[in-house]
């Protein structure tokens, strides 16, 4: 990259580029990045998350977003969770997500993400212990690795970090028991409702018919209007708010940026799930 007339710098920087898919004529710049990065090929990505699971696992979805800036793929684990087999029978399936960029804004990095199988739902969470504080010891869920020339020796630190896969689905697996056996009433679902989106004090631009809509599609997710679902359970409220931001929010930017969210790669999203799930906690006494 050439620096401007009237700047000096001591590094030096270039460009990413691609073959536009849709045009072979055409080259896209995708980002400019540092003397220190490494390109990473999307074939590169994949023999990174088999070599993670040492050619386990099933590739079951892969995909670009942002322009072809971000890469992802997702392995599906064999470990299933089923909450309360011999009653409602909720299925949780294991995935692990594999991604990173090519404009040098992430790193690679490798997620477990558990998936509620009946609804999708998306569970991205940094395991707490009870009341929503962050324990010392909680397993990771997500490990990053630089876009670096040390990179490639670095996927067996990865591998190794990602064997702790089953420590954070046991702990997964105990805390979704916990709220799948604490009945939360229905007063008590309105509560949650209200610590978590509370109601609007003056009606601007008809906030008050907003909010009503919102708690409608709760208490209609809640109660399984749009799929089966747990009600009377903290499980229940809990997956009832969450599946209301994986596909029922309205977004001011365009549809990927509701799938990104859906599909766990919004840490804005991820956040707003961790703190649903303390409130949720808190008001049910898990």
């Amino acid at each position: 990259v050439a620096v401007p007339e009237g700047f000096a710098s001591d590094k030096t920087y270039s460009f990413v580029t691609r073959t536009n898919p849709f045009d072979n004529t055409q080259n896209d710049i995708l980002g400019v990045v540092g003397e220190r990065y490494k390109v990473l090929q999307n074939e590169d990505l994949f023999s990174f998350g088999d070599n993670i699971l040492d050619g386990g696992g099933r590739w079951e979805t892969a995909g670009s977003i942002k322009g072809g800036r971000q890469v992802f793929g997702s392995l599906a684990l064999e470990r299933e969770t089923i909450l309360d087999p011999n009653g409602v029978s909720d299925k949780v399936k294991t995935y692990l997500l594999i991604n990173t960029s090519h404009d040098g804004s992430i790193a690679i990095q490798a997620s477990i993400t558990p998936v509620r199988v009946v609804c999708a739902n998306t569970l991205n969470l940094a395991l707490s212990s009870v009341g929503g504080k962050r324990k010392k010891d909680a397993p990771k869920q997500t490990f990053k690795i630089r876009h670096t020339e040390t990179a490639e020796g670095k996927i067996a630190v990865a591998r190794e970090a990602l064997g702790m896969a089953n420590k954070y689905m046991d702990e997964f697996d105990l805390m979704a028991k916990a709220m799948i056996e604490k009945t939360v009433t229905d007063n008590q679902f309105l509560d949650i409702i209200a610590k978590a989106y509370p109601a609007p004090e003056k009606d601007a631009k008809g906030s008050f018919k907003k909010y009503d809509a919102k708690v409608d599609t709760l208490q209609g997710i809640y109660k399984g209007a749009y799929n089966n679902t747990i009600a009377g359970t903290a499980w229940g409220a809990y997956n009832a708010l969450t599946e209301r931001l994986d596909w029922f929010r309205t977004s001011r930017g365009n549809e990927e940026s509701l799938l990104m969210g859906a599909s766990g790669f919004d840490p804005v999203v991820n956040a707003e799930k961790n703190k649903l799930l303390s409130i949720v906690n808190e008001v049910a006494g898990v």
